[in-house]
């Protein structure tokens, strides 16, 4: 990144654990920057195209970039309250020597859970049980960024909950849930191919 300044959006500028090793963080969350949205409460905003960068300038910071060009790919005014977060973790299966991503819960002690499912068997699971007007939606926001077993990088996920935009008319909410869903499918396609299947 070119700039030696922090966006000025407090959102945007993630922390990186001092525990986290800084590579390690960064290969783990590149995997996502085209394939799950990015929320900021700030200013009430969904951004589901966005470039990551760790700055070297800054060197336990990342960096999300909303792409100015795509001010379609934004969607305004969601409020806080309409995104929960969701006690789920994306862990790199390195975490417990499985390959790929899985999902898993934490325990009160901030160990990890005994649940810990290949992501994708995990989240069509969930979106398969969840009623039509109220799907599940990963999103990303700052603070998801966490670490676990010292040096590993995990990611928490908050959802997007459709029935608290009811103000939105229903073009918008069906655009908001096929812009999260259609990327949530590249993600799954990009881990098939990483894994060989």
């Amino acid at each position: 990144m070119a700039t030696k300044t922090l966006p000025e959006n407090p959102d945007l500028a993630w922390d990186i654990g001092a525990g986290i090793d800084r590579d390690i963080a960064k290969e783990f969350v590149m995997q996502f920057e085209t394939t799950l949205c990015v929320y900021s409460p700030s200013v009430e905003q969904l951004y589901s195209t966005y470039h990551i960068y760790f700055p070297v300038e800054y060197d336990r910071k990342m960096v999300i970039l909303p792409d100015p060009t795509a001010f379609h790919d934004t969607f305004n005014g969601i409020m806080p309250e309409a995104v929960a977060m969701t006690g789920l973790y994306i862990i790199p299966g390195e975490l417990i020597d499985k390959p790929g991503l899985y999902l898993a819960n934490v325990n009160k002690d901030r160990s990890l859970g005994a649940r810990r499912i290949p992501f994708e068997a995990a989240i069509r699971t969930i979106i398969k049980g969840r009623p039509a007007d109220d799907p599940f939606l990963p999103v990303l926001a700052k603070g998801d960024l966490r670490a676990f077993e010292q040096s590993w990088p995990v990611l928490h996920l908050h959802r997007v909950r459709l029935r608290e935009l009811a103000d939105r008319s229903e073009l918008d909410r069906t655009n908001i849930q096929n812009v999260i869903l259609e990327k949530l499918e590249t993600l799954f396609v990009e881990q098939r191919r990483l894994l060989g299947r």
